[in-house]
């Protein structure tokens, strides 16, 4: 297997991941990360010309309401649950 990414680089990925790796890490991340690559390099050898691309392995259409003008809620409404108001808006203790 050819090496697509060296220990230096994995080093450095992980330098900037502000990743502390011993050497035995390093090496199996090195050995994992090649065959990721070799195997990322076998896909790309697919011929996938007549293949539409997807975003979705499902079609997914929107189930979202119409968006409809209603009526508000009236200021009365609105306080009738509330703890405390002074009838015209809430009331909340002060946050300091």
């Amino acid at each position: 297997m050819k090496e697509k990414i060296t220990r230096d680089e994995v080093r450095h990925v992980a330098r900037l991941a502000r990743l502390e790796l011993t050497g035995q890490e390093e090496a199996r991340l090195t050995d994992q990360m090649n065959q990721i690559l070799c195997y990322m390099e076998r896909l790309n050898e697919l011929n996938t010309t007549d293949i539409p691309a997807t975003t979705h392995a499902i079609q997914l259409h929107n189930v979202f309401r119409q968006d409809a003008v209603q009526a508000s809620l009236d200021r009365a409404g609105a306080l009738a649950n509330a703890p405390d108001s002074d009838g015209a808006c809430f009331r909340v203790p002060k946050v300091i």
